[in-house]
């Protein structure tokens, strides 16, 4: 189902905001079913594509929703989407094992830093640290643990996985950092005065949109 006034008017503000805050070209916002909790940017050509899952909606509140969106169109606006699929279309080019090896850690650091720099977007879209952080444990907690229990014991593992020699080896064919650094690097943007400059700037855009 794709997002408008007609389908899901409620959500409409939020990409408004967020669109508005970061400057974003159109883009197209559907929404599929699904348990899991998941957001995704895809195309090459203009409007881009957000594609974000059902049950994000029943364990986000708003500020978290516009910080995922956010992060989506920090995807469109930083240029990933262009990037991702040009490379994909290396796939199938032959190389030799220990290169292609190379090729693929080199690409999902590269994968790794996206995500960090769109982390960065939302939380500009949003404005508030605070629901940045909350809506990151989320998606690690999942849809069935959004109890504050759940929440406290998932943000302890996610803490202690930053000194696990296995998590720190897994990460490098992973796509997406640790939470836990993600976590880290909102905290040290959040504090910094680049973000301070970037938030004003998002937020004379808001004013004059």
């Amino acid at each position: 189902m794709q997002v408008s006034v007609q389908t899901l008017p409620g959500l409409v503000p939020v990409i408004q905001e967020a669109a508005a805050r970061l400057q974003v070209e159109p883009v197209n916002i559907f929404i599929v079913p699904a348990r899991t909790l998941n957001a995704y940017t895809f195309g090459l050509s203009s409007p881009k594509a957000i594609v974000l899952y059902e049950s994000l909606f029943k364990v986000m509140d708003r500020d978290e929703l516009q910080f995922i969106i956010g992060h989506e169109m920090g995807h469109v606006v930083l240029g990933h989407t262009w990037l991702n699929s040009l490379v994909g279309g290396m796939a199938g080019i032959p190389a030799p094992y220990s290169a292609s090896y190379l090729l693929i850690l080199a690409l999902r650091w590269w994968n790794r830093s996206c995500e960090f720099s769109a982390d960065r977007a939302g939380l500009l879209a949003c404005s508030r640290p605070a629901k940045a952080f909350s809506a990151l444990v989320k998606l690690e907690v999942g849809p069935g643990g959004t109890t504050p229990e759940a929440y406290s014991r998932t943000l302890q593992r996610i803490e202690a996985e930053e000194d696990d020699f296995l998590s720190n080896l897994g990460e490098l064919l992973a796509t997406h950092p640790m939470i836990v650094k993600r976590l880290d690097q909102l905290r040290n943007f959040a504090a910094s005065e680049d973000y301070r400059r970037l938030q004003s700037v998002a937020e004379q855009n808001l004013k004059t949109r």
